[in-house]
């Protein structure tokens, strides 16, 4: 399966859009009050932002010029209760992050994205990622390219620095994380950050390597493993093959790579 670059126009401007209403909500001067954080049933914080730009992204995708990929089914954190017998069946589908980093979003750090992906056959084949507050946006898709705002980005251009740059979460560190960059016997910086930016940084050579020994979500992967693949990166699970998605009942990812 192909997707055009119109079509990867078109998402960037949903992404950019629930962007959008999300600034609204985060510049507001009532922000403490306004974002009301909720529970969700696995502890993770839902603010009125999530909702906000999960309506944006869902209803948008619907009406998306090419009519194949306007009717295709969409899971998104936000409606997530969709079951396996159901999934199980999807060969292609959209796989939707609308807040990705709420806990960064509420701390008000700038480091939280709007995700959207394209999955065929278990794989990313377009991916959309929305940094708003940082005003900036990474796309990419198969046999198109990776992009930063537009301009070409690549993995891999910094191949022989060496100090390895390691990127890693700013919100849910894993002593996982430090007991395997103690085996790489390289110098080593560690850089933190937050989200889905963090595959977006080996996406443009900012970093050498993100080692995900931690929980994730497959939306919270997605959309950004569709644009580092693009840029040449590999995203790998520690057993060295695919990270793949809708292969089973659960949800989360396994631990896995990003070089």
């Amino acid at each position: 399966m192909r997707v055009s670059r119109e079509t990867l126009a078109e998402v960037e401007a949903i992404a950019q859009a629930a962007g959008a209403a999300i600034m609204q909500i985060y510049q507001a001067p009532d922000f403490a009050a306004r974002i009301q954080v909720q529970t969700k049933g696995d502890d993770s914080p839902l603010t009125e932002a999530d909702l906000a730009a999960h309506h944006i992204i869902t209803a948008g995708l619907q009406r998306l010029s090419d009519p194949q990929l306007s009717a295709l089914p969409q899971l998104s954190e936000e409606s997530a209760d969709i079951p396996w017998r159901e999934r199980q069946h999807w060969q292609t589908y959209w796989l939707i992050d609308p807040l990705d980093g709420t806990k960064e979003f509420i701390k008000r750090n700038g480091e939280f994205t709007v995700n959207i992906a394209l999955i065929h056959k278990g794989q990313p084949l377009l991916g959309v990622v929305a940094a708003p507050a940082l005003q900036t946006i990474y796309s990419g898709a198969c046999e198109i390219g990776a992009y930063k705002a537009g301009a070409p980005i690549a993995a891999r251009q910094d191949s022989a620095a060496p100090t390895l740059k390691v990127v890693g979460s700013r919100s849910h560190p894993s002593p996982d994380v430090q007991a395997y960059l103690d085996t790489l016997g390289k110098p080593y910086e560690l850089v933190p950050m937050g989200s889905s930016l963090k595959l977006c940084l080996v996406a443009e050579s900012k970093a050498h390597l993100y080692p995900r020994l931690g929980p994730t979500s497959e939306w919270d992967t997605a959309a950004a493993h569709a644009v580092a693949v693009a840029a040449g990166a590999e995203v790998m699970t520690l057993d060295g093959e695919a990270l793949r998605y809708n292969q089973k009942d659960s949800l989360l990812n396994p631990w896995f790579l990003v070089k």
